[in-house]
């Protein structure tokens, strides 16, 4: 299960299902969605993102540390704001950082934040690198992960069927 994480300004936690309308703020919006990888489609109802929510709570019990699934919450009256993940990647067991946030909490640092969280939890756990994956058209995403402080690795199709942008963060970076 997802470690509680605290940063200065977020909370990230482990889903529950009752995140459900929250969640929706980010995966039911259609310029957080075109981005994921992998791709998921828009979750426009409660019902079905409480689906999804039920899948990744039990996927997330699976899972051992580092990896999980985040809930991100403002620290500051504790508004949910999107989800982040820290997931083992096939085939070589890459970890790869994610983040999804509603369009609202755009342009405040927090995917910085969210990411700086997640690859200091890596690390602690004995993770020495982690790995993002962008599409090439996403250019907000591709600034973010180089304010991270991240490394451009470069192109590579051998993740989710998809031709991506591969960056890495080693515990130096930081």
């Amino acid at each position: 299960m997802a470690q509680r994480l605290l940063t200065e300004r977020l909370v990230l936690r482990p889903w529950t299902i009752d995140d459900a309308e929250a969640a929706r703020g980010a995966y039911g919006d259609a310029e957080v969605a075109r981005w994921l990888i992998p791709a998921m489609d828009r979750v426009l109802e409660a019902a079905a993102m409480r689906l999804v929510l039920q899948q990744w709570v039990a996927e997330d019990a699976r899972l051992q540390p580092p990896a999980g699934r985040w809930a991100i919450e403002l620290r500051d009256g504790g508004r949910l704001i999107g989800g982040a993940t820290l997931l083992p990647l096939p085939p070589d067991d890459e970890y790869e950082i994610g983040w999804q946030l509603e369009p609202d909490a755009w342009g405040h640092g927090y995917a910085t934040e969210t990411g700086h969280a997640l690859a200091r939890w890596a690390f602690e756990q004995g993770i020495e690198q982690v790995i993002a994956l962008v599409r090439p058209a996403n250019s907000r995403a591709m600034a973010m992960v180089r304010r991270m402080g991240m490394e451009w690795v470069g192109e590579t199709e051998k993740y989710h069927d998809l031709r991506l942008q591969q960056f890495r963060l080693r515990p130096a970076d930081l």
